[in-house]
């Protein structure tokens, strides 16, 4: 390459090199003075995507609340305000079927009440909730239960999460197939403890005129009663621990040795169909006992052992969940009480598990804030 060449070449790079550096002083330049603008639009466009989503939301929140009014008012206000008494209830069966005969204990713990202060808006609550025996130091030194949950009622579907870990103040309530001289009814157990997580999701059909939300979050008044098939599927996880050593030496001598375990723990497929009912048996009162059946397969590992899966037919086992309540409703002023039970039944050739868990929800409640559409009727 001859000088006048690189000459050249060299020219022509600085002269490309002050060409651009000329054009971003023009761009910041266009920048600066246009950047108010800018800016302007930018807000403007991120507020009309706010508003578009907005209206997105509310028009798909009226599509899956949508109902006949004939059968169904609305709720007029935006807030609540509710007090509310709960108890947990859950219990345990452990069963072996062998060669000598059945055997089975039961365990289960006091019943424990907890007061909860909630807000509400709309179909959404939150708030706290505390065990009364904490106040006096009842659970001193005890494993604290722990009890976390997630309910959607809307008119076309419902969802339930929850989580649960139990204390470790249980008894023994009943027992089958042991000879023992000293009763051990009711009899203090610390050796249990069991983990629940699970989600459960169904589809109500005939959702314009019969509510869920009307008997179980209060946020719609049922007006002539109705029913309706519902159905679903459901996702559990189950972790059982049992110490059998901490058993009385006389029953944990007798045990089977099905029963001879640490820690099961298994996973619950399941699908349901079921069917609630809502009664309007007089003015603002409401009634409903719904009953949602499932056939499950249970995926199973006991001691940490994955347990054969050949036969699968054989892991085919039913669930129940069950929900009743009671509510008065004027619109203005609520009271009622809701129970929930779920129930699950694990059975393998020489061992079968079945454990129920509920709460039973007493509270008193009103509504404020009335609505916009609502506030001149």
């Amino acid at each position: 390459m001859t000088n006048a060449r690189k000459i050249c070449l060299l020219l022509s790079f600085f002269l490309y090199i002050l060409n651009a550096s000329a054009q971003e002083e023009i761009k910041k330049d266009t920048t600066a003075q246009n950047s108010k603008g800018v800016l302007v639009n930018l807000t403007d466009g991120f507020a009309t995507t706010v508003r578009h989503t907005g209206r997105k939301i509310r028009k798909v929140g009226k599509e899956f609340n949508a109902v006949d009014t004939t059968f169904i008012s609305p709720n007029l206000y935006n807030l609540a305000f509710m007090l509310e008494h709960s108890s947990w209830y859950e219990y345990y069966r452990l069963g072996s079927n062998s060669n000598n005969g059945e055997q089975s204990i039961s365990f289960s713990p006091n019943a424990n009440f907890k007061l909860g202060v909630y807000f509400g808006w709309r179909w959404i609550f939150l708030g706290y909730s505390f065990d009364v025996k904490d106040i006096f130091g009842g659970h001193k030194n005890k494993a604290k239960k722990t009890e976390m949950a997630l309910n959607l009622y809307s008119s076309k579907f419902g969802v339930d999460l929850y989580w649960r870990k139990t204390g470790s103040d249980f008894k023994i309530r009943s027992y089958n197939g042991f000879q023992l001289n000293t009763p051990t009814k009711n009899m203090d157990f610390n050796g249990f403890q069991s983990k629940i997580k699970g989600l459960n999701a169904y589809w109500i059909f005939n959702y314009k005129r019969f509510s869920y939300p009307a008997a179980y979050s209060q946020s719609t008044n049922q007006r002539k009663s109705a029913g309706s098939l519902m159905a679903g599927f459901s996702y559990s996880q189950h972790n059982i621990s049992f110490d059998y050593d901490k058993l009385p030496t006389e029953m944990r001598d007798q045990l089977h040795n099905a029963l001879l375990f640490k820690k099961v723990k298994y996973s619950d497929y399941s699908l349901c169909l079921g069917y609630g009912y809502n009664w309007v048996f007089a003015k603002n009162w409401v009634s409903n006992l719904s009953l949602l059946p499932a056939i499950a397969y249970k995926k199973s590992k006991i001691n940490d052992t994955p347990q054969p899966h050949t036969h699968w037919i054989k892991d085919i086992n039913f669930d129940l969940i069950t929900r009743a309540s009671i509510v008065y409703n004027n619109s203005k002023y609520f009271a009622g009480a809701a129970l929930v039970m779920h129930t699950y039944d694990y059975r393998k050739e020489d061992f079968s598990l079945t454990n129920t868990f509920g709460t039973l929800r007493v509270y008193v409640g009103l509504n404020f804030w009335k609505k916009k559409e609502y506030r001149h009727k």
